[in-house]
């Protein structure tokens, strides 16, 4: 429900998750740091990466699906041009070599073709997530 007086939406924040092999560790790491303000939204996850994120943090409301090579990404891709998404968090590790490459660009591009807060690496991750929580619920206090 939208309060249109002090525009502070009560819907949770619905962010997608996902990480190359190399960065799956670093993903883990920054959702453990930020998970007093993750704890209110809903994810869903690639695969592997959704999987151990789940593993990691049990009580975070996270679906999994596909692995991204496997259809993963491709679900994802349709959140977003759906409009079921309010950001993506995709660390990407720009030095392994990509073998779904194509499905990479295409979650890219969706992104920025329906203007989806993407970040790529824990400093922008650190920014979005925290746009996101003020823009939604005007507060980063969810002690």
């Amino acid at each position: 429900m939208h309060d249109e007086e002090t525009n502070v939406d009560n819907s949770p924040l619905r962010i997608a998750l996902v990480a190359h092999d190399a960065k799956k560790d670093d993903l883990i790491k920054w959702i453990g740091e930020h998970l007093n303000l993750l704890r209110k939204a809903e994810f869903v996850g690639t695969g592997t990466t959704g999987g151990r994120i789940l593993d990691a943090y049990p009580e975070l409301n996270l679906r999994p699906l596909f692995s991204g090579p496997l259809g993963g990404d491709q679900q994802i891709g349709a959140m977003i041009a759906e409009g079921k998404l309010d950001g993506l968090i995709f660390f990407v590790d720009p030095l392994s070599p990509m073998p779904h490459d194509v499905d990479v660009k295409a979650l890219n591009r969706l992104a920025v073709v329906y203007d989806l807060p993407m970040a790529q690496s824990p400093s922008t991750a650190n920014m979005v997530i925290r746009g996101l929580m003020l823009k939604k619920y005007g507060t980063l206090d969810f002690a």
